[in-house]
């Protein structure tokens, strides 16, 4: 098993564990694959949700760039959804994970087909 799938092992258990939810594999590792080198990186991995800056990027990046959604403030209260989903205490709030739950949010699965 490659460094890849142990991480999207990893992923999977988080969503079934910390978020309650039972993971679409086919889909969590598309965009696992979409999140690019960054999960290797122990800091560009993790979402930093009390940062706004980084919040910022994940919406303009990945929900309008990625997903092609219209900017409004549904955006940021998608993003704090999930982050709560995910749970507040949790310190490592993996990018693949969230980027699973604001794309099963949206409905965008189809971006990864």
């Amino acid at each position: 098993m490659g460094k890849r799938d142990e991480l999207i092992a990893q992923y999977a258990d988080d969503l079934r564990n910390k978020c309650g939810m039972t993971p679409d594999m086919d889909l969590l590792t598309k965009v696992t694959i979409g999140c690019g080198p960054a999960i290797y990186n122990a800091d560009a991995s993790t979402v930093a949700a009390t940062q706004e800056a980084e919040l910022e990027t994940v919406k303009n990046n990945f929900l309008i760039k990625k997903l092609g959604l219209a900017d409004g403030p549904q955006l940021m209260d998608a993003i704090n959804q999930a982050l709560d989903t995910y749970g507040q205490s949790e310190r490592n709030k993996y990018r693949a994970v969230v980027y699973y739950m604001l794309t099963k949010h949206f409905g965008k699965e189809s971006v990864y087909g």
